[in-house]
């Protein structure tokens, strides 16, 4: 019998979770937990996870994007380094997570195919390496059919982007204001991009660049999008068939679902919560945090519910289950 003055609420939380988990979720137990995710072993399971819950689409999206597993609390924890958060606007002590999703823009599904953890002290990788391996798996391995790939202004190198155009893809991301490019057909010197002129019609259907250090003859197409009165993205495509502003806005908003995908994983499996201090078992509770959104994710969509939705009714139902028939006796001291 056990005293419940002798356990910790957020104990008692942990148990409750583990076996929500493990109880609740069909299909009995995740394949999987428990097991040594090495630096690629996680992608791998998680692929084998959800391959067979992926709606394809030959219009599909790739998006690249990286979050920060917060640990400011951390001294002593593998894998924790300063690294800057967009969320916080700084940098904070955390693990780096480099994701990879796929979007259906005719269903707005997405769904998480394949992540790397950011540990260049461990294997020398940059977080744009681990873009890299992941956009080459997509295509050689997965076999995803997709003809866009979305992210950030951090990832908007110019081997980068080469790489999605010789993959026959189509790449869409803003660059920093102060890239260099020339507008003006190499009769004018290489300018900021913020300091180009628009006229009208450019305003609404963008204009043909050169970025500095690109091949000579590689030409993109440029986008001038307001998002705000303080905020104006430069966003640059391959796709020279975009031919409005307001398309490329659009297939720019589908990189919204990655930050989507951040926020649940964070809020509803626990990413963060693990204080452990080995690689190993941070890597394995991370692959357990996305092999829960997977499921749950899944499982939301079959009943037409939200994952916030399921996950409230999972926790209350179980609660009441656990308060009319306590599955671990307790007695009060």
């Amino acid at each position: 019998m056990v005293n419940n003055a002798s356990i910790p609420a957020p104990a008692l939380m942990s148990v409750c979770i583990f076996l929500l988990i493990y109880s609740v979720l069909p299909q009995g137990p995740i394949v999987g937990v428990g097991i040594h995710t090495n630096r690629r072993g996680a992608g791998k399971i998680v692929w084998e996870h959800v391959q067979g819950d992926i709606f394809r689409s030959p219009r599909g999206c790739l998006v690249f994007d990286d979050s920060i597993l917060d640990k400011g609390h951390s001294h002593r924890i593998d894998m924790v380094r300063w690294q800057y958060s967009g969320n916080a606007h700084g940098l904070i002590k955390g693990i780096g997570m480099v994701n990879c999703l796929y979007i259906n823009p005719e269903t707005h599904q997405y769904w998480i195919v394949d992540y790397r953890i950011y540990d260049p002290d461990g294997d020398g990788k940059s977080k744009l390496d681990h873009v890299r391996e992941m956009l080459v798996a997509a295509v050689a391995s997965k076999e995803l059919p997709f003809d866009r790939v979305l992210m950030d202004s951090w990832y908007a190198t110019k081997e980068l982007m080469l790489l999605i155009d010789s993959l026959g893809k189509l790449f869409y991301c803003p660059i920093k204001s102060n890239r260099q490019v020339d507008d003006s057909g190499a009769t004018l010197r290489y300018r900021r991009v913020d300091a180009l002129q628009w006229n009208d019609f450019e305003e609404g259907f963008g204009k043909t660049i050169k970025i500095k250090e690109f091949p000579k003859d590689y030409k993109v197409k440029l986008f001038r999008v307001v998002v705000s009165s303080s905020r104006t993205d430069w966003v640059v495509t391959n796709d020279l068939a975009q031919d409005t502003t307001r398309g490329a806005q659009n297939v720019c908003a589908l990189r919204w679902k990655i930050e989507q995908f951040h926020r649940e994983l964070k809020q509803l499996t626990g990413v963060e919560k693990c204080q452990a201090r080995k690689s190993r078992i941070q890597r394995n509770h991370i692959a357990c945090a996305v092999l829960v959104w997977i499921r749950l994710t899944a499982i939301a969509r079959k009943a037409g519910k939200s994952i916030y939705q399921l996950k409230k009714e999972m926790l209350s139902n179980y609660l009441r289950q656990e308060l009319r028939c306590p599955s671990v006796p307790m007695a009060a001291a």
